[in-house]
């Protein structure tokens, strides 16, 4: 008796298990997890980018300080590689 609950108890877990891994595979389930990756990766990528954007901002502000530049006007057009 103890031996046939037992396995029934193991036959009911199992059955529960494959259910669970068998519904997180339907198509609509993997593409609801693609997305909430894609959106939590493209989150990142923007916070890293403005992370990069500041940090080179405060080193360019250094570096123009170091060397008695006046600071870049972002307000004019001109391109130091034309010589404006």
């Amino acid at each position: 008796m103890i031996r046939r609950t037992f396995y029934i108890t193991v036959g009911a877990f199992l059955a529960v298990w494959v259910m669970r891994k068998l519904q997180a595979m339907r198509p609509d389930s993997v593409a609801r997890r693609a997305a909430d990756r894609a959106a939590g990766l493209a989150g990142e990528l923007a916070e890293f980018a403005g992370d990069v954007r500041a940090i080179a901002r405060d080193r360019e502000t250094e570096l123009r300080s170091r060397m008695g530049l006046e600071s870049v006007d972002r307000n004019h057009d001109h391109d130091v590689k034309d010589g404006r």
